[in-house]
C-alpha cells in the first residue's frame, strides 16, 4: 500500500480521477480513499492546511492501512535560485521551520522526540521521483523543504529559510507528515511544484500558479506510482 498525502484538494484530484476500485472512510473530517492506480494499492486523502492537519492524516492513515511509504504531494513556494513557476523540489529532508526551543539551548528547528533538525526521506524514494520530474520534462532541484504553520510571503523570511536551513522550498504540511513518518519507521518521499517564490509577491502568484503547479506534480506522481 502507497499513501499519498495532498493538503488542498487540486493537489491530488487528477490522480483520485484515474483510481479505480474505490472505497472511501471518513475519520477526523478527512476522506481516506482506497483503490488501484496502475496495478498499486494505493490510499489517498486531502489533509488541509497546516501541520496539525497533516500530522493528524499522516498518522491515521498509518494506523489505518500500514502503508509501506507515505508520499506527500502538492506545491510550494520556492527558495532556490533557478526555481521558476511550475518547477519542482524533491525533498532530500524536512525541517520545521517554526520550532523554537532556543531559550533551553537547542537549535532553531530542533525536533523532540526525533531529537535532530532535519528528517531525512527515503534514500530509495529521492531519485525515483528524479528520474520521473525528468522524464516529464520538469525542472526540479533536490534539497530541504521546511514547513512552518506559516504562508511565507516575505522577502526577509524567505532569506532567514535560506540561511538558517539552506532551504530549497517552503510549505506547511511536509515536515509534520516527515515527523510522523519518521517516529513510525515509514518511509517518506516529498515532492512539491513551485507555485510562487515565497517573497513579497507570492500572495499574489499563488492563487494564481496553484493549480497549474500541482498539474506537473500529478504528471510526476502518476509516472512514479508506475514504476515503483
Amino acid at each position: 500500500m502507497i499513501g499519498i498525502i495532498g493538503a488542498m484538494t487540486v493537489e491530488i484530484e487528477g490522480l483520485k480521477a484515474k483510481m479505480s476500485e474505490k472505497t472511501e472512510k471518513s475519520v477526523a473530517g478527512m476522506t481516506f480513499v482506497n483503490g488501484k492506480l496502475w496495478g498499486k494499492d494505493v490510499v489517498l486523502t486531502v489533509c488541509g492546511e497546516g501541520k496539525v492537519n497533516a500530522a493528524m492524516c499522516a498518522q491515521t492513515m498509518i494506523l489505518l492501512y500500514s502503508p509501506r511509504m507515505i508520499i506527500n504531494t502538492g506545491v510550494a513556494g520556492g527558495l532556490a535560485e533557478g526555481l521558476e513557476i511550475t518547477d519542482a523540489v524533491i525533498a532530500t529532508a524536512v525541517v520545521e521551520h517554526d520550532m523554537d526551543m532556543s531559550p533551553l539551548g537547542h537549535p532553531i528547528g530542533y525536533v523532540c522526540g526525533v531529537d535532530a533538525i532535519e528528517m531525512p526521506c527515503d534514500e530509495k524514494i529521492i531519485p525515483i521521483l528524479s528520474e520521473c520530474a525528468s522524464a516529464c520534462g520538469v525542472n526540479h532541484k533536490l534539497g530541504v523543504v521546511a514547513t512552518g504553520d506559516q504562508f511565507i510571503s516575505s522577502d526577509e523570511k524567505k532569506r532567514w529559510l535560506i540561511d538558517t536551513f539552506d532551504a530549497y522550498a517552503c510549505e506547511m504540511e511536509g515536515g509534520a507528515i516527515g515527523h510522523v513518518c519518521t517516529r513510525n519507521n515509514v518511509p517518506f518521499g516529498i515532492l512539491r511544484t513551485i507555485s510562487d517564490g515565497g517573497d513579497d509577491s507570492a500572495k499574489m502568484s499563488f492563487p494564481e500558479f496553484a493549480a497549474l503547479a500541482a498539474e506537473n506534480s500529478i504528471k510526476i506522481m502518476t509516472m512514479f506510482l508506475q514504476k515503483i
